[in-house]
């Protein structure tokens, strides 16, 4: 995880702030009701935190903002190490989409013109 962290843009690294990036094995019956998901296997990552696009000039001495990025379930979708490695790099990009403010259809429509592009080219 930390190698994925590393490969962001530098522009992203230097905008992160009080924000903690952890591994948990499964996640939470709390954090998966919280985005209504029954399966543990559905969650990949969750951020959890307020948005640097809703903090107003008050906000400060607060706890950090959290991503976790959850392992078993990455691991259960992709096999050899190469694709884990892959998959954990698209996990955090999308957590810290969260970060900045990017809500979960806007990343998800970004996702599906992305994979259409790649579709015309092959």
């Amino acid at each position: 995880m930390a190698k994925a962290l590393e490969q962001l843009p530098l522009e992203f690294q230097s905008k992160m702030e009080n924000i903690d990036v952890v591994v948990e094995n499964w996640p939470t019956k709390e954090q998966l009701s919280r985005v209504k998901l029954r399966s543990p296997t559905q969650l990949l990552g969750l951020y959890e935190g307020v948005p640097k696009t809703r903090r107003g000039g008050g906000y400060g001495l607060v706890p950090p903002d959290k991503i976790t990025i959850f392992q078993k379930p990455i691991e259960a979708r992709r096999h050899p190490d190469k694709q884990i490695e892959t998959e954990i790099q698209k996990v955090v990009c999308h957590e810290i989409a969260h970060h900045f403010g990017s809500t979960e259809e806007s990343l998800r429509r970004i996702e599906s013109e992305r994979l259409r592009k790649i579709s015309r080219l092959r």
